[in-house]
């Protein structure tokens, strides 16, 4: 018997990370002072998961504010309106989940929709026609490693590409089915990622798997993983939901090279 966990709690015992970033809001503290506190934060929960003799340890579970939002950082979903403030990384990212307004402009956050049946929301991944997915950061690379250099071997968790696609906002003509293939290649590349510095298994969620699923969309989450599927090479597979039963796509998931679910 194994023991897994889907995430840790990453705001701090305290609420460290919650008034951390309120300082850093409020420019009492640098980036890289608010940067520590999340890695100490971080190792904390680390070395409270290995203690507790739990197997598959996560990592990516953190983030300064939202999944989905790290998730269309990650695969490059972001409004030019964000990006063309000129702001630092954080502050982008920031831009984007609270608003901005400052000498470099003015804009409201993206909007925040319920998830599912909790208390929390997500920030809606904005799509346009000219939006390009793709692999455009580190962070959950960085984060595996970060852990291996605490002595924890993980489970790096990410939003899985069905559940990405599901909760964007499409304000083109374009929809989600036009973006299969280059998501496709994103996560493709995010395997391959994975394989080259040693991780062991991933866990994907995919909570919209839950959700009423038409024909349309079980067409587009077996299109999805059929071919990500492909370059998993050495790494093992955890399909993750939660908050309902998979009825709708039971048959599909049976038949697709998930290692676990």
């Amino acid at each position: 018997m194994k023991t897994s966990i889907v995430g840790y709690p990453r705001v701090g015992s305290l609420r460290e990370l919650k008034f951390a970033s309120e300082k850093y809001f409020r420019k009492e503290i640098t980036e890289t002072e608010l940067q520590e506190t999340a890695k100490t934060l971080r190792f904390e929960n680390l070395k409270a998961q290995k203690e507790s003799g739990l197997d598959f340890i996560p990592s990516n579970d953190f983030s300064f504010y939202d999944g989905i939002l790290d998730t269309a950082f990650m695969l490059n979903a972001v409004p030019k309106r964000y990006t063309n403030l000129g702001l630092s990384k954080l502050d982008t990212y920031f831009a984007a989940a609270r608003g901005y307004q400052g000498e470099n402009g003015d804009v409201k956050a993206l909007a925040m929709k319920k998830w599912f049946n909790t208390n929390y929301h997500y920030m809606v991944t904005e799509i346009d026609d000219n939006t390009e997915i793709r692999l455009a950061d580190d962070k959950p690379f960085t984060l595996y490693q970060e852990a291996q250099t605490a002595g924890v071997k993980t489970k790096p968790v990410i939003i899985g590409a069905y559940t990405f696609l599901k909760l964007a906002r499409y304000t083109g003509k374009k929809t989600a089915a036009d973006f299969v293939s280059d998501t496709v290649k994103a996560y493709t590349e995010i395997l391959k990622k994975f394989n080259k510095i040693g991780a062991e298994w991933i866990q994907v969620d995919e909570p919209c798997l839950v959700m009423d699923m038409t024909a349309d969309d079980t067409d587009i989450f077996e299109q999805l993983y059929t071919e990500i599927l492909k370059s998993k090479g050495s790494v093992k597979i955890l399909l993750q939901t939660y908050f309902g039963d998979v009825r709708d796509c039971y048959q599909n998931i049976c038949k697709l090279d998930f290692d676990g679910v």
